[in-house]
C-alpha cells in the first residue's frame, strides 16, 4: 500500500510538471496515470542501466587487476 501511495504521489508531480513542461492541456487523472507510468518507465530504464553498467564496471576491473597482476609478475617475476 505505501508503494502505491508513493507511486501515486510521485506520479501526481512529475505528470504535472511534465504536462506543464510539455504544454499538453490534461484532465487530473490522466496527468496522475501519466506521471505513474513514466515513473515506472524510468524505474525500468534505470534498472537496466544499472545492470548495464554494474557489467561494464566488473569488466573494467577485472582488466585494471589483470594489469595489476601482470606488472607484478613482470616486475618481480622474473
Amino acid at each position: 500500500m505505501g508503494l502505491f501511495l508513493l507511486l501515486l504521489i510521485v506520479g501526481a508531480a512529475a505528470g504535472f510538471l511534465a504536462t506543464r513542461l510539455m504544454r499538453v492541456q490534461a484532465d487530473v487523472p490522466t496527468t496522475v496515470a501519466l506521471g505513474m507510468a513514466g515513473a515506472v518507465v524510468a524505474w525500468l530504464g534505470m534498472r537496466i542501466l544499472m545492470a548495464l553498467s554494474g557489467a561494464f564496471a566488473i569488466f573494467v576491473g577485472a582488466v585494471l587487476g589483470a594489469m595489476l597482476l601482470i606488472w607484478i609478475w613482470r616486475r618481480y617475476g622474473n
